[in-house]
């Protein structure tokens, strides 16, 4: 990981857990459609609380493993998706032994690894013909009051990657193919501030910050007459991306 901030997440597992959304499951399941027929030996490398794994952990006959480098957040993933395997490692530092997996995926977790390490440590994992997936969820900030909330949050690294141009993906894995599904969910004040407070800018902000930057949020909300018993609809984007190894 390539950033201080990539293992802060364990202080806000709690809020991550109850804030994130999950991963459509047309998206991951196009993330991982070129896995060798049959095979289902899958890694979640910076798996977080499970957000990604409970989804794989319901594929048929998925064997699937956990990697964080946190141990705060894989406790919370052993309480969310019990029996899934966990070891504390890194997409540069992969706990599992040569060409043993069919698939690695990352959630919202690529933007904090050296892309050319990270790609040739899971290429170690990987067989030949075995894929690699990297998915995001993005608030849509084609929508105006989304965007003011994002410039009120501050922009994250992954939001700065993908509007870059989108994530490298080096040898020995080859050309990388993009796919983006648009959907919704309803949130309340409640669940908008714990998301707030599950980002990396505000677990690593000073007090007097994370309190500037929630009380902003709630003059935003109080102009969108959001009350407190009352949910908004959030527009997400999500962006996944595949690439086989060679």
């Amino acid at each position: 990981m390539n950033d201080g901030r990539a293992t802060s997440f364990g202080a806000a597992a709690a809020d991550y857990e109850a804030a994130r959304p999950d991963y459509p499951f047309d998206a991951v399941a196009w993330m991982l459609e070129n896995m060798p027929h049959g095979s289902r030996r899958i890694a979640d490398v910076g798996a977080g609380t499970g957000k990604l794994t409970r989804v794989l952990a319901d594929a048929p006959d998925a064997e699937v493993v956990a990697v964080d480098p946190d141990p705060e957040m894989l406790a919370t993933l052993r309480s969310a998706v019990p029996g899934v395997p966990t070891f504390v490692g890194t997409a540069e530092r992969m706990p599992v032994p040569d060409a043993s997996l069919d698939a690695v995926v990352l959630g919202q977790a690529w933007h904090w690894v050296d892309p050319a390490a990270a790609s040739t440590e899971i290429g170690r994992t990987v067989r030949s013909g075995g894929v690699l997936g990297l998915i995001w969820n993005t608030r849509d900030s084609r929508v105006a009051w989304v965007r003011r909330l994002t410039a009120i949050m501050h922009s994250s690294a992954a939001e700065e990657m993908l509007a870059a141009g989108g994530p490298t993906i080096a040898a020995p894995f080859r050309e990388v193919e993009a796919g983006q599904w648009e959907w919704s969910r309803a949130m309340t004040r409640a669940q908008l501030h714990r998301m707030a407070d599950s980002r990396s800018h505000l677990i690593t902000a000073s007090e007097d910050e994370r309190c500037a930057i929630h009380q902003e949020m709630d003059r935003l909300f109080d102009e969108l007459g959001l009350r407190a018993d009352e949910t908004i609809e959030m527009p997400y984007v999500t962006r996944a991306y595949r690439a086989v190894r060679s």
